[in-house]
């Protein structure tokens, strides 16, 4: 199997805060590149904010040039007024992510905690301490936006192996389903054919 060589960007989608992290891979090794926060003010004009986490966004891809990202799916709870807000950021920072032409993995934040963790339980203060453990960082990321979005990253790497192999599964299949279809298209012409033979007779 080939070496996988990339450097990974993770996003934690948020309006007022919005981290990114960039993680660089080198076979099983994992280190950190850089990490930070796009915050904007609840005084801007919302489209104005929007803007800032697309440009911003934009600006990181273009300094690191990750090949791929991990970024964290909005979680509704109890505050859909918050979840909406996420979703805009998201989708701010995810047109940044198409204008490179960048391949996406949306993970929930349960998938981020049981990669980083190893259980989807797991609350903030365990995921910082193993995203720095992971990345042998001398300290926590701060801020923790910045932390979520390094996990987001790191379980970029440990879940894009499983929807690779889905996605040959399903070329199998789908390739099966095509030879299956195409036998079937000749045994009903050949049966046409005997049928035809045979009235003329």
């Amino acid at each position: 199997m080939a070496r996988v060589e990339r450097t990974i960007l993770g996003i934690d989608p948020g309006l007022a805060n919005t981290g990114w992290g960039i993680v660089s891979q080198s076979g099983a090794r994992l280190s950190c590149v850089a990490y930070g926060c796009v915050s904007t003010s609840a005084d801007v004009p919302l489209e104005h904010r929007l803007m800032k986490i697309h440009r911003q966004v934009g600006a990181v891809i273009g300094r690191f040039g990750p090949t791929c990202v991990g970024i964290e799916t909005v979680w509704f709870g109890q505050n859909v007024t918050a979840a909406f807000a996420t979703g805009q950021a998201r989708g701010a920072a995810l047109v940044a992510c198409a204008e490179h032409d960048l391949y996406v993995g949306e993970f929930s934040p349960k998938q981020i905690k049981l990669a980083v963790v190893g259980t989807g339980s797991a609350d903030k203060e365990q995921v910082q301490y193993m995203v720095r453990q992971l990345l042998s960082l001398d300290d926590v990321p701060r801020p923790d936006h910045a932390a979520d979005a390094l996990a987001a990253a790191i379980c970029f790497t440990t879940h894009e192996g499983f929807a690779q192999a889905e996605s040959r599964f399903d070329h199998l299949v789908a390739k099966a389903e095509a030879r299956d279809a195409g036998r079937r298209g000749i045994s009903c012409a050949a049966s046409g054919r005997a049928v035809a033979r045979k009235e003329r007779a």
